[in-house]
């Protein structure tokens, strides 16, 4: 059974790696928001076009659009069979109902919805370990501050749907994974 996750969590939260061995052990195509829209562009479709545009003026691409590609994505034969991991998508209640729709549309429904939960101390301690140049204390907690904001009615709109699944962040990468497996396979058990 091909599965249809998607997965959210703080940046630090360790989610690359978690999204490396769910690909590896399900067998899905992980599709990050970046590579839908890099992909559309060099496809040249309208849509990708658009996108580019947008991009290249250093503008956010619009719900509309990003929906399109999406939906464009979602239907290619590779996620038709294997299935997915959108990181990334969607960014928005109103991404959600369009994400809904468009699987709906293809005969499918979403499995799941992971939230890697790491709580902000650990992330911010993760992150200024990376020594990355912006890095900083400050522009870290700016872009955490930002992701709640963002992400707050995202998470209610999953937890409404009966699709999140909090799984705790903390511990090795393995304590993690098996923690997310057994979410993800009851999930697929029991076709919530």
């Amino acid at each position: 059974m091909a599965l249809r996750l998607v997965i959210l969590g703080r940046q630090g939260s360790g989610k690359g790696t978690q999204c490396a061995r769910l690909v590896d052990h399900y067998g899905c195509i992980h599709i990050s928001t970046g590579d839908m829209l890099r992909a559309a562009r060099e496809e040249g479709t309208e849509l990708g076009r658009t996108a580019g545009e947008i991009m290249d003026r250093g503008d956010l691409v619009p719900d509309d659009v990003m929906i399109g590609i999406v939906g464009e994505r979602l239907a290619k034969a590779d996620i038709m069979e294997n299935g997915v991991l959108l990181d990334g998508f969607p960014r928005t209640p109103d991404q959600a109902d369009a994400l809904e729709d468009i699987l709906e549309d293809q005969g499918f429904r979403l499995d799941v919805a992971v939230n890697l939960d790491v709580p902000v101390d650990e992330v911010m301690t993760r992150m200024l370990a990376r020594g990355r140049e912006d890095d900083t204390p400050e522009a870290i907690e700016r872009r955490l501050s930002l992701y709640e904001e963002q992400t707050e009615p995202l998470i209610d709109w999953f937890e409404g749907h009966g699709l999140l699944e909090v799984v705790d962040g903390l511990g090795t990468e393995d304590e993690v994974f098996a923690r997310v497996r057994v979410v993800v396979d009851e999930r697929l058990a029991y076709g919530y």
